[in-house]
C-alpha cells in the first residue's frame, strides 16, 4: 500500500462522523447520558444520530450481534457494542453512511450498538 492510501485511510478514521442533532432532544432527561455514550469506535454523538431498533430487527447469533438496517442484516463489530447499562431501555444503533448533498447514501459501518431487553 503506498503512503497516499495510508494517509487517506488515517484521515478518514480520525474524521468525526457528522452529527445531526438538530435540537429535538434538547429537553430529554437522558440527553447528557446519550451525548456521553462511547463505543470502542468513538463517541456515538447523541440520541439524534441513532435510532431505536425493533426486536425482530436485531439478534444475537453465535455470540455476535446482528442488526437489520435498510432491509439488510449487518454484523455488529465487537468494538461498536456499548457495554454500559442501557438507561434508555430500547435497542439502538448508530449507523455510518456516506453522504451526498446532505442525504445518507451508502451504509459503510456501525459506530455504536446498544442492545436492549428482547421482549
Amino acid at each position: 500500500m503506498n503512503a497516499r492510501w495510508g494517509l487517506l485511510i488515517l484521515v478518514l478514521l480520525l474524521t468525526p462522523a457528522a452529527a445531526r442533532d438538530d435540537g429535538r432532544y434538547a429537553q430529554s432527561p437522558l440527553k447528557g447520558w446519550f451525548d456521553g455514550l462511547r463505543s470502542g469506535k468513538g463517541p456515538c454523538c447523541s440520541d439524534a444520530d441513532g435510532y431505536a431498533v425493533s426486536d425482530p430487527d436485531w439478534e444475537m447469533r453465535d455470540g455476535k450481534y446482528r442488526v437489520r438496517i435498510d432491509g439488510n442484516w449487518i454484523d455488529v463489530p465487537d468494538d461498536a457494542v456499548i457495554t454500559e447499562p442501557n438507561r434508555a431501555g430500547k435497542t439502538m444503533v448508530w449507523p455510518l453512511y456516506t453522504y451526498t448533498g446532505g442525504e445518507p447514501k451508502t451504509l459503510y459501518g456501525i459506530r455504536c450498538f446498544m442492545p436492549g431487553a428482547m421482549t
